[in-house]
């Protein structure tokens, strides 16, 4: 499984509220989530996140452990989101919605080309190739249906 889009970079330490503020919670219309998705940390950043592969820092998807952050990132069009390191309810909300996660410390450009090859376990950003651990089979299964309740639907 491979997955490809253009760098969007950000620090470490972003959290559940930055990626979508609790006062759009009151809704459960995804189409909100996605126009206010990192809007407390850039308001201009929401309409561009189509086709991006967010590279961020370490603790990716810190603080509340609400499940529409990253629900939010996959209805807005991210390909995926590669860090260092993730809060662990994050990263199995992710994989759960079928929003591939990859862990992997490395540098990146704004807008550079990115490709995650999940199976053979590389990240290429640019020029620059990092070696990660590939995905388990089943987090792959879940990924290749487009999510936990996808890949359940798909085994009956």
């Amino acid at each position: 499984m491979k997955i490809e889009g253009t760098a969007l970079c950000m620090g470490p330490d972003i959290d559940t509220d930055i990626i979508i503020a609790g006062r759009y919670l009151r809704t459960r219309d995804r189409r909100e989530w996605v126009k206010h998705a990192f809007e407390d940390m850039d308001p201009s950043l929401a309409p561009r996140l189509e086709g991006k592969m967010i590279i961020a820092g370490k603790n990716f998807g810190c603080g509340s452990s609400r499940e529409q952050a990253a629900i939010a990132l996959k209805e807005s069009g991210v390909k995926g989101v590669i860090a260092p390191s993730f809060a662990r309810i994050f990263y199995r909300n992710a994989i759960n919605i079928g929003l591939p996660v990859v862990e992997c410390d490395c540098t990146c450009r704004s807008g550079e080309p990115v490709t995650a090859d999940l199976v053979e376990g590389i990240v290429t950003i640019g020029e620059r190739s990092y070696r990660i651990r590939p995905l388990s089979p089943r987090m792959l299964d879940i990924l290749s249906a487009g999510g936990l309740v996808e890949h359940w639907r798909s085994r009956r």
